[in-house]
This record gives C-alpha cells, sequence and structure tokens, in this order.
C-alpha cells in the first residue's frame, strides 16, 4: 500500500489563474472585429475610403459601422457582409469604372447625380446641411435589348452611378463618426418610369433588376435615405401598395410610389438644406435646370 505523504504546510498554495488584459491588436469592439476581417483581406478599400484603424480614423469608423447598422449590431453577419464587399470590390474595380467611358447609344441620359448643399463650408462642417441624389431615368430607354441586354455592361454602368453619388458624401474627408441611430451620410434614389411599360417588363430587365437589388444589398448598405418612384401608373402605384404589405417596417418607410413626379419636391420641406425642393429640376416640382444641365453621369461616348 503506498504510503500518502502529509500536507507541507510551507509549500505554496496554487493561485488563481489571473484573467488576461487583451493585448493591444486583440479586437475588442465590434467595429474592432470588422477592422480585423480588413486586415486580413487583400483589397482595403470602400466607397473611396482606404481602410484604417477605425478607433483614429473616423471615415473607416463610419464605412465599418455602417455594415453594423445593415445588420442590427449582429458582427458575424456584418463580417460576412464586409468580407463579400471586400471581395467584389477587389474582383470589380468599381472605382476604375468612373474612370470608364460608357456606350452613348445604350445610357446615354439614363442617370444623374445631384447635389445640393446650404453652402461649401457648411456641409464640410455639417453632413446634414448636404443632399445628394441619384437619378435613374428608365423611361428614357430607347433600346431594352441594347441597354439591358448586356448585363454584366449594365451592372458595370449602375455601379459607376452609384459610386459617383457616394463620392459627393465626401467620406474620406468626413470629420463625425455616426452611430446606429445618426447617419447622414446617405443618398436620396430617384426612379422615373415615365413612359416606360411596366406590364411587358422583358426577361432582360428582370435580370438586370434582379442582378443591381443583390449586388446593392450586399455592397452598398446602409446608403440609402429614401427611394422615389415617380411617374408610376396608377395601377402599378396599387400593385406596389399591396407588394409593401410583405415589407420589413425598416424598409418600407424609404419606398415612396407617386403617381405624378411633379409632387417629388413637395417631399424635402425638412431637409437641412434650405429651399431643396426649389432646387429640384421643373419636371420634379422645383424651380431648377434639367437634370442634363445640374447632374453628372458616367462618361459616355
Amino acid at each position: 500500500m503506498a504510503e500518502t505523504q502529509p500536507p507541507n504546510p510551507e509549500a505554496p498554495k496554487p493561485e488563481a489563474p489571473k484573467a488576461e488584459a487583451p493585448k493591444p491588436d486583440e479586437p475588442t469592439t465590434p467595429i474592432q472585429e470588422l477592422w480585423k476581417t480588413v486586415q486580413a483581406q487583400s483589397h482595403p478599400e470602400v466607397w473611396g475610403v482606404t481602410l484604417a484603424d477605425p478607433a483614429t480614423h473616423i471615415p473607416s469608423q463610419i464605412v465599418l459601422q455602417k455594415y453594423l447598422n445593415a445588420n442590427d449590431g449582429d458582427v458575424v453577419k456584418a463580417r460576412d457582409q464586409l468580407t463579400k464587399t471586400l471581395e467584389w470590390r477587389a474582383k470589380l474595380q468599381p472605382l476604375e469604372l468612373i474612370k470608364k467611358s460608357f456606350s452613348k447609344t445604350k445610357f446615354e441620359g439614363l442617370g444623374y447625380v445631384t447635389k445640393y448643399v446650404a453652402d461649401e463650408k457648411a456641409a464640410e462642417d455639417n453632413p446634414e446641411s448636404r443632399e445628394v441624389f441619384t437619378w435613374n431615368i428608365y423611361g428614357g430607354v430607347k433600346s431594352i435589348e441594347e441597354t439591358f441586354g448586356n448585363l454584366e455592361e449594365f451592372i458595370a454602368w449602375r455601379v459607376a452611378l452609384m459610386e459617383l453619388a457616394v463620392q459627393e458624401l465626401s467620406l474620406s474627408t468626413a470629420t463625425k463618426p455616426i452611430t446606429a441611430d445618426w447617419d447622414p451620410y446617405k443618398i436620396f434614389q430617384v426612379h422615373d418610369y415615365k413612359s416606360i411599360s411596366f406590364l411587358r417588363q422583358s426577361p432582360q430587365v428582370k435580370a438586370a433588376s434582379t442582378e443591381t437589388i443583390r449586388v446593392f444589398a450586399t455592397a452598398y448598405p446602409e446608403l440609402l435615405k429614401e427611394k422615389f418612384f415617380v411617374n408610376v401608373p396608377a395601377i402599378m402605384g396599387f400593385m406596389y401598395g399591396l407588394m409593401k404589405l410583405f415589407v420589413a417596417p425598416k424598409t418600407i418607410k424609404k419606398f415612396h410610389p407617386m403617381s405624378n413626379g411633379a409632387n417629388l419636391a413637395k417631399e424635402f420641406t425638412d431637409s437641412k438644406v434650405p429651399g431643396l425642393g426649389e432646387k429640384l429640376p421643373a419636371e420634379y416640382g422645383g424651380k431648377g435646370a434639367d437634370l442634363k444641365a445640374q447632374g453628372k453621369g458616367p462618361s459616355v461616348e
């Protein structure tokens, strides 16, 4: 029988394990978790912002916070979406698309970006005093086959238009961080369907719409302020109203179908840009020049 040794009163007692302090480079917040995700990727840019440590770089904080906001604070989902965005941007190179010229026959007059500010200095200090719009003039499509037939080309043009709009938000020089409840770095979108037939939507249009929605849902989260569908036929407004029953409340409030585009200017009485409605083109109820004069879009030739 083995003998047991009596306890040695002089032997040091084992100490309870101490919690290790996080190392300086370990993620300690959801934003830092997303920053780690960025560092693991080869492409460091999103929306013209070269991402850096969000603890000291406000433009990066804005971008990463948008991914958290889009996923209601769920870090795992935000990380997945951010990874897909970085991979997509590495492949497509959206900033290069801005420099590209597209077919004049296919895309001239179909998309514009406009920016309205109280004054340039105020917009630098207060992002709420700047409003950015993208305008999609689908009623101006001359040939469905020409414009939508090459899906890759259409998506490239549509992405170039969006990137031009995002540039007007000046994210790369932003000085005010956003939160889950305050984010002025967003864009109004106007889709004008004047003279277009919804009831005879072609397979090409459906494919282009589906892919655009998919790309934008992944790669441009939390950039939409509100979306206006103008000059929508009355029957389609009714059908759209039914469709809204199945859309999340968070999204419903951002979508506004309007049968008469001339009423659009009345929608912006609460803007921090004084007289915003009057600055819009006359055909949308304002007193400003037409889109061709005051807007810009991807280069065409």
